[in-house]
């Protein structure tokens, strides 16, 4: 998949990352009022699992948003439909932030359809932007995540977009960092962020990894544990998993958004 991308290696931050600094548990407190907008249902688990444990632990206020029900993960299953595996995904995003420590008020979910956010410059973008602005002042958050802005989907890309959106028309803006998760698996590639746009740092999850490993085994419609009538249906790879079962996660803090 990398080869559908130019390839820039000398200045992706996500080549060893480990040379990012890396913060103490402790400072996850510092984020203050917390809202993660996660595209899909296990988006939060993988990108930011260990951040939400941490700031369960601190007892921050932390508010998930999820803007999409997941539902075409599995297009060809007769026995899913996607209406039933909406469903199902709910509950497993609930059962993953328990795991996390948080409570089933932590999340908010927006159920736009999968591959279904609305589009920049058209009235549902408009209507969306209104919506979350409304919900963002309500909450007061000293800080928001989103999915790095060109995360190789299009739900995690138009996630960043609508709330770039949103966060413009407050009147205090939070700090806005952003977490990478498909663009992992494309670190040498033009998706990656750069030097020269951002600065990155990690946070030792170390101490709540457990926990975090614990939220994405309760994912089981994409682990390929429950629905078994589509074989091209989505299933996440060792390969993806290896990116987020490390002690740290990296978090991308742009020069501008």
């Amino acid at each position: 998949m990398s080869a559908m991308y130019t390839t820039i290696p000398s200045t992706s931050l996500l080549i060893e990352p480990e040379r990012h600094p890396l913060c103490p548990a402790e400072s996850a407190a510092a984020l203050g009022r917390t809202i993660v907008f996660a595209p899909h249902p296990d988006d939060e688990s993988l990108g930011c699992g260990g951040l939400l444990a941490l700031l369960a632990n601190a007892e921050v206020d932390v508010t998930i948003v999820m803007m999409t029900d997941g539902s075409r993960s599995h297009p060809n299953s007769v026995t899913h439909s996607r209406a039933r595996l909406a469903a199902i995904r709910e509950d497993e995003t609930l059962d993953a932030v328990a795991a996390l420590g948080l409570t089933p008020m932590t999340v908010h979910f927006l159920r736009y359809r999968d591959c279904g956010l609305p589009v920049d410059a058209t009235a549902a973008f408009a209507e969306a932007t209104a919506l979350l602005r409304t919900l963002v002042a309500g909450l007061r958050p000293d800080t928001v995540l989103v999915p790095w802005r060109r995360d190789p989907h299009c739900d995690h890309v138009s996630t960043w977009h609508l709330i770039r959106a949103t966060v413009a028309g407050l009147r205090m803006r939070p700090r806005w960092l952003e977490y990478p998760v498909w663009a992992w698996l494309h670190a040498d590639a033009a998706v990656a962020p750069r030097h020269d746009e951002a600065f990155a740092w990690r946070i030792d999850v170390s101490s709540v990894l457990a926990r975090k490993r614990q939220a994405i085994a309760q994912h089981r419609s994409q682990l390929g544990r429950l629905i078994h009538d589509d074989p091209a249906g989505f299933v996440l790879e060792p390969e993806m998993l290896a990116c987020f079962t490390r002690p740290w996660e990296l978090f991308i803090e742009p020069h501008d958004v």
